[in-house]
């Protein structure tokens, strides 16, 4: 069983930046690819970013690359998303997930945290 808390959201002006923690327990998160996924008020669910369980290989949505940053530390169970530049659109509520292999469909990864709100204001 894996158990994913995340922490770090709040409400930042536009340019303004975030770092997201994804607290998680259980062995399995060492062999486990992570991945950050949001949802914003009306919409669905859309991927972020995702690292390897290695943290050898990352992937990022579009809409974040060269803005956002996904890291782990396997040694701290942990998995960070530094979020720079963030604009209004980025506002929403940020999951992380675990699942055993690194794609970008929500659909692949076995475990959930609750979400942390991020709010961005113009």
């Amino acid at each position: 069983q894996v158990q994913l808390v995340e922490s770090g959201g709040g409400l930042v002006q536009a340019g303004g930046s975030l770092r997201l923690s994804c607290a998680a327990s259980g062995r399995i998160f060492r062999t486990y690819a992570m991945g950050w996924f949001r949802q914003a008020a009306g919409k669905e669910r859309e991927f972020v970013a995702a690292i390897r369980w290695s943290g050898g290989s990352t992937l990022y949505a579009d809409s974040v690359k060269e803005r956002f940053t996904i890291s782990r530390d396997n040694a701290k169970n942990t998995v960070y998303l530094q979020a720079n530049n963030l604009k209004p659109e980025d506002t929403a509520v940020y999951y992380c997930a675990a699942g055993p292999v690194l794609v970008t469909g929500a659909n692949e990864y076995a475990y959930w945290g609750q979400g942390t709100q991020v709010t961005v204001s113009s």
